[in-house]
């Protein structure tokens, strides 16, 4: 029914249906897309189900997916059907001096070179990034002669020289500011009929050289990048400064002049946006790195969700004050909840918390989390018998615990299902999945503080002393099924288990505790309003007439079935028509297209695709390239 039996996973968890030789969105293999398939009817030579073995090969292209971290391989339950997956190691190309980068610190800063041999042709390109509003990127004089690159306000660029027959000067007028911290793409090139200016993809400004007159640049003095001849150097970071297609070493110079840093700060201020549920930016001499220290997940970008399988009758036990560790490393480190170091773990309290976590479950009723306290007070999240969500807060001053129950949802359904509950003070905001958040209020009698958290349980409560009644009915045998990203504050008590960290020796587990990616994103969709959802029906205007009953003005059931098949009739004929006018005008007519340049010689309609679309291609410009730091 056109359902793949086998996929692969990509970056964030995303399944991916094509293969090597492919591309994205085709569901293809190399041969379909080649047409040279061992059987003609499929699109990939191991979908011919021959008793002889079959490859698909090819080289897995589209950056953006990549790496592979999963294969799911299907249809091998039969008596002897086979299948046999090799992946091959990541393979990364590219511009090894495309984060060679200097910074400027002040304004009469700068790097010298050798001077600029570009008498008949010159090809500059590089990439900026800065707060100042002007300041000299470049600059290479001769006796008459020079060249030189400037920004000259917050919103121009200028590229100006002389070859003898007085000043040049092109300059880029940008809509935006140039001096927000953001990279931007200079590209100036000069040969003996013009010269050109184009920064970023802004509009390409063009000058056109004289007929008469000198064309040869002719300079003597050192290529100055940043401050020259009493100027205002430029301040900032410059990178990848390209010159006649030779890379200027900017680092390598900056390690031994006096004003101006190797590699550049402030990747974070570019790229720090890609650092996800959390996670700190970290600058580093030529990249930067994501922090997930403090979160629930993993990966290079704190995407990668951290789960785990409980089978029933295992527990997870986080402390949050273990033996051996100081009041002062657990309140600058945990809770980050008093700025007493001296007070002793008993007389901790919380003002708020947040908590978030996935599940995915078929068993009711269970103890999802729970966080007990050295007094009575207690949170938990509960799955009732019913399959519905219940959260449970007792803070003292009440006799019995309050309740949020969630009982228009079945949440043992087997599938993941996202929590998020935040508290400030008698304010709660809970979250499911993807629905709205709902807000409430804990009783003007409760306390607002959490006295004296102790432990983080998942899956069964194991606490000595008393517990509530229905928490106890609820703990056997216990949760079965899969929690991930479970975290609490700042602390991830799954993640700790699982990953060694500093957090591990607060964590004790009963049972054989298997990582699982369990948790992915749950498929939950918002419910449809009622303004929009074509089966709601208003209880109080909805009338259904039967038993012939009238209807209306008068019109009786027959008359209603009649219409109606006079209706369909009509229809009938309609698209019969439709389809005569559709057979008859096939052949005739001419149209138009859009259709990729080369079309007319890819052997196919994919095969044009990735042809023509950049994604597919290795030749792109550099102002279009992507990196992975």
């Amino acid at each position: 029914e056109g359902n793949p039996y086998t996929w692969w996973v990509g970056k964030a968890n995303e399944k991916h249906y094509y293969w090597g030789g492919s591309g994205p969105g085709i569901q293809k293999c190399a041969c379909g897309i080649e047409r040279n398939c061992t059987d003609p009817k499929y699109y990939c030579n191991c979908d011919a189900d021959y008793k002889q073995w079959r490859k698909d090969t090819g080289m897995l292209s589209y950056k953006e997916h990549l790496p592979v971290s999963q294969i799911v391989v299907g249809d091998v339950d039969r008596p002897g059907s086979e299948a046999k997956i090799s992946v091959g190691p990541v393979r990364c190309q590219g511009d090894r001096n495309y984060w060679n980068a200097a910074s400027f610190v002040t304004s009469s800063s700068y790097l010298h070179f050798s001077t600029f041999q570009g008498e008949t042709s010159a090809d500059i390109s590089f990439y900026f990034k800065t707060s100042a509003s002007d300041g000299v990127f470049l600059e290479n004089l001769g006796n008459t002669d020079f060249i030189k690159l400037e920004l000259k306000s917050a919103t121009e660029v200028s590229f100006s020289f002389d070859v003898g027959n007085g000043p040049v000067e092109i300059v880029v007028r940008s809509p935006n500011q140039l001096n927000d911290d953001q990279w931007h793409r200079v590209n100036a090139e000069r040969n003996v009929k013009q010269a050109s200016l184009q920064v970023d993809q802004l509009p390409l400004e063009i000058r056109k050289a004289p007929t008469e007159g000198h064309t040869r640049l002719e300079l003597y003095s050192q290529l100055y990048v940043g401050a020259a001849g009493g100027q205002r150097g430029f301040l900032g970071c410059i990178r990848s400064l390209r010159m006649n297609g030779v890379t200027l070493d900017l680092e390598e110079r900056a390690k031994v002049t006096p004003g101006v840093k190797p590699g550049c700060s402030g990747h974070c201020t570019s790229y720090g946006m890609y650092c996800a549920n959390g996670g700190k930016c970290v600058e580093k001499y030529n990249g930067y790195s994501c922090d997930c220290s403090k979160t629930a997940y993993d990966g290079p970008f704190c995407i990668k969700d951290v789960g785990a399988f409980f089978e029933e009758g295992m527990w997870l036990r986080y402390n949050f004050h273990s033996p051996g560790t100081s009041m002062k490393d657990l309140v600058s480190r945990t809770l980050l909840s008093s700025a007493d170091p001296e007070i002793t773990a008993p007389d901790l309290t919380l003002n708020k918390e947040e908590l978030s976590f996935s599940f995915s479950t078929t068993k009711s009723p269970c103890v999802l989390l729970y966080i007990s306290s050295y007094t009575q007070d207690f949170m938990a999240v509960l799955v009732k018998p019913s399959g519905n969500l219940q959260i449970r807060y007792s803070l003292g001053g009440t006799k019995e615990p309050y309740n949020i129950d969630v009982d228009h949802r079945n949440m043992a359904n087997g599938q993941p299902h996202t929590v998020n509950i935040t508290r400030n003070g008698r304010d709660i905001v809970l979250q499911l999945d993807h629905y709205p958040p709902t807000s409430y209020s804990l009783p003007t009698a409760s306390d607002i503080q959490f006295n004296s958290p102790k432990a983080l349980f998942l899956g069964k409560v194991i606490e000595i002393g008393k517990i509530d009644q229905d928490i106890y009915k609820y703990n056997t045998p216990g949760f079965t099924g899969c929690l991930s990203r479970v975290q609490f504050n700042q602390i991830a008590p799954l993640k700790a288990a699982l990953r060694p960290t500093n957090a591990s020796s607060h964590v004790h587990i009963q049972g054989e505790l298997v990582e699982s990616n369990c948790g992915a994103s749950p498929l939950t969709i918002p419910p449809m309003s009622a303004a929009t959802d074509p089966w709601h029906l208003d209880s109080a205007s909805a009338d259904f007439p039967y038993n012939g009953q009238a209807i209306g003005d008068g019109v009786n059931r027959n008359s209603a079935i009649i219409g109606g098949v006079i209706a369909v009739v009509i229809f009938t004929i309609l698209c019969t028509l439709v389809f005569l006018i559709r057979y008859m005008f096939r052949h005739k007519g001419t149209y138009h297209t859009n259709e990729a340049k080369g079309a007319e010689s890819a052997e196919s309609a994919d095969a044009a695709i990735m042809n023509n679309d950049p994604n597919f291609t290795e030749t792109i410009d550099e102002s279009k390239k992507e990196w992975l730091i």
